[in-house]
């Protein structure tokens, strides 16, 4: 039984560590029109890895804080494609 269990909470660790992966930001924001919105974003995606990294080298084992930093990042990507987005409509 309590192999199952080990096997269980092995693959369900595996599904997790796949989904962060997943879930990382996208850098969609043209070089050409905004460049240092892409270098901000190009950093976010460097930063985001690095947070994986450090989860996967401490065994997912930092009370939270790193999926929270993931989650923050991923929201100041939202809001620099945000920024872009609105910067063309001020600029058409």
């Amino acid at each position: 039984m309590k192999r199952i269990a080990l096997v269980a909470m092995t693959a369900g660790l595996a599904v997790f560590a796949t989904a962060a992966i997943a879930q990382q930001p996208v850098r969609d924001v043209s070089g050409k029109r905004h460049p240092n919105i892409a270098a901000a974003q190009r950093l976010v995606d460097q930063a985001y890895k690095r947070v994986v990294d450090a989860q996967k080298a401490n065994e997912f084992d930092l009370g939270g804080h790193a999926q929270h930093a993931k989650e923050l990042l991923d929201q100041a990507n939202a809001e620099l494609k945000q920024a872009a987005e609105a910067s063309n409509e001020n600029h058409r």
